[in-house]
């Protein structure tokens, strides 16, 4: 429907003047993003065409943008967002609103929602490392992603041959694949190389026991 492609074009817009206003590379050393960083983001375009690459609708596709933007940071994390989408509308054979509403709805809204959750979970629950990696690494993904997921069923059409209710329980249930894995990915992460986590930091996190 034009209105909603007029939705999804504003939505985009929007995020990457954002994000281009922020000058997000310039906390990046001449070296440039970590390898990790990098390697996330090319595995993007496979996970957001999963249902064209199969050829089945209800297969629906995981986001992976929340574990990005725990990674790079949100304005970075928005930035990469536009050549994911190209890629994946190349790859996939996707058309230009096809592309572009996946990359609202796999990228900016859940991404946008899981940022929103971690400054809540870092405002309102103590600052310890398992509430960085429960907290951050999972339930918000998990939440960010099942809201995306239910808002864009309700806004868009259910793809030819799938009911909205089974639509809405597929991208619910991948929500939860995608917190599966960013928890795990976060968890390893924080053990062995914290260094890759823009959002996280020693000195937040680890926080000295309370002294009676």
């Amino acid at each position: 429907m034009p209105g909603m492609l007029i939705l999804d074009a504003a939505v985009a817009v929007a995020a990457l003047l954002l994000a281009l206003a922020l000058r997000p590379w310039r906390a990046l050393d001449a070296a440039g993003p970590p390898w990790p960083w990098l390697a996330w983001w090319a595995m993007l375009p496979a996970l957001w065409g999963a249902d064209r690459y199969v050829d089945m609708a209800v297969a629906q596709p995981l986001s992976g943008a929340c574990l990005l933007m725990l990674m790079a940071g949100w304005p970075l994390a928005m930035l990469g967002l536009l050549p994911v989408a190209l890629l994946t509308a190349l790859f996939a054979d996707l058309g230009a609103a096809e592309a572009l509403h996946r990359a609202v709805w796999l990228g900016v809204i859940p991404a946008t929602l899981a940022m929103g959750l971690g400054a809540a979970i870092r405002r309102w629950l103590p600052n310890q490392l398992f509430i960085y990696i429960l907290g951050r690494g999972f339930f918000a993904t998990a939440l960010a992603g099942a809201a995306a997921g239910v808002l864009s069923a309700l806004l868009h059409a259910a793809p030819a041959g799938l009911e909205p209710g089974d639509l809405m329980l597929a991208r619910f249930l991948a929500a939860w694949g995608d917190a599966f894995l960013a928890g795990m990915i976060v968890a390893i992460f924080v053990a062995f190389r914290p260094h890759w986590l823009a959002t996280y930091a020693d000195r937040i996190w680890l926080q000295p026991p309370a002294r009676g």
